[in-house]
């Protein structure tokens, strides 16, 4: 879903991801990881026209949701880890981030307002709708990123914040700050992790601890389906807005990071570690992410979710195989070529060269001629 967010082997003992790329050699375990966590959230938009008749489906619906975007964010926080003001960088979160905010704000608002048909939906950069929430989310994150890596003991400074957040209801909808801030806790703590915490996650036990805990975490969201608003998993809005007493916001934002830790573990500890034949998809989960968004709202426009059959168990398999199989296109290398200039511009025309940046390249040309006329010197 970003530019910098996103191997181990199969052996027994696994290699942590260690490093990030280096060389332009990409790690698999990430973009596996990436492109498992898109494929469900497409999943996810896909059941919510058809989870209202089925109990089981809103139980899967739950535990999905309770640990896809987490992880997402936590690959995002460990791929933030070096950001710091330099001028490059901040240059890779003008094109990779901000310039995707502002074409598919604007583009979702259009297409509601002229596709859709809803006369009410303005153009507001404030207002991330639908998916741009995420990028919005980043962008603040990954901006204040030097700030985390200052504080002493920044997660917990990050739960402060997304406790006080969820019994603030006066926040409002400018730049999702509910969401930024609630799910703040997740990239921070990206930002904390080191190789080897992967590499623990990934030995044996933990995939083998990972199959109960899965298989309770779908009995408590079916026992919880009729007794516990799933909105709580959005975390868009505050305890009182969810009609919760005040004090329940903050013990909601503990059990559910509790919740959702345990589930990321054990999805992570399942993620491939070697190439798969869906490993470079990794690298265009971004275009997914954001391009899938239109085919759902149109898909429920036409009324494509309306027949009786797709609410029964046959047909939703069949939404699910088939926003899989949408997601994963739209991840694909030919998306990427058409897409690109609206998800990672070049825009070099945009940004003055950067001093030091010169300074490299003067003294890289100097040195290539020093050598060149040592070389000629040799010759003679």
């Amino acid at each position: 879903m970003s530019d910098a967010a996103i191997t181990p082997g199969q052996n027994r003992t696994p290699r942590p991801p260690a490093r990030p790329p280096v060389g332009g050699q990409r790690d698999a375990f990430f973009d596996n990881a990436k492109y498992l966590a898109i494929v469900l959230v497409a999943m996810g938009h896909s059941w919510e026209p058809l989870k209202g008749d089925s109990r089981v489906l809103e139980a899967v619906y739950c535990v999905v949701y309770a640990f896809h975007m987490p992880a997402f964010i936590i690959i995002s926080g460990y791929f933030s880890r070096n950001f710091d003001m330099r001028p490059d960088r901040l240059k890779r979160l003008v094109t990779g981030v901000v310039v995707p905010y502002v074409l598919f704000e604007t583009g979702y608002s259009l297409f509601e307002r002229y596709v859709i048909g809803s006369p009410g939906q303005d153009i507001s950069l404030l207002d991330p709708w639908y998916l741009t929430w995420f990028l919005c989310a980043l962008f603040v994150w990954r901006l204040t990123t030097p700030l985390w890596r200052t504080v002493r003991h920044p997660l917990p400074v990050a739960f402060g914040l997304a406790m006080l957040a969820s019994v603030s209801p006066s926040i409002g909808d400018d730049l999702d700050l509910q969401r930024v801030l609630q799910f703040l806790p997740y990239f921070v703590l990206g930002l904390c992790l080191r190789p080897e915490h992967f590499r623990l996650v990934r030995r044996w036990p933990v995939r083998i601890a990972a199959v109960p805990l899965f298989a309770l975490a779908l009995a408590v969201a079916w026992w919880s389906v009729p007794r516990m608003d799933t909105a709580w998993f959005f975390h868009r809005d505050s305890a009182q807005e969810l009609g919760a007493p005040w004090w329940s916001g903050p013990v909601m934002v503990l059990a559910l990071f509790g919740c959702s830790m345990l589930l990321t573990a054990g999805f992570f500890s399942w993620v491939p570690g070697r190439r798969m034949w869906f490993t470079t998809l990794g690298a265009g989960t971004l275009y997914g992410y954001l391009l899938h968004g239109f085919v759902v709202k149109y898909a429920v426009h036409l009324g494509w979710f309306d027949p009786r059959w797709l609410h029964r168990p046959a047909g939703e398999i069949l939404v699910t195989a088939l926003a899989g199989a949408c997601v994963t296109l739209l991840c694909t290398r030919p998306v990427q070529r058409v897409f690109r200039f609206s998800m990672e511009p070049r825009m070099e025309w945009a940004f003055r060269r950067d001093a030091a940046e010169l300074a490299r390249g003067r003294e890289r040309e100097q040195g290539r001629r020093q050598g060149s006329r040592s070389r000629q010197t040799a010759d003679v």
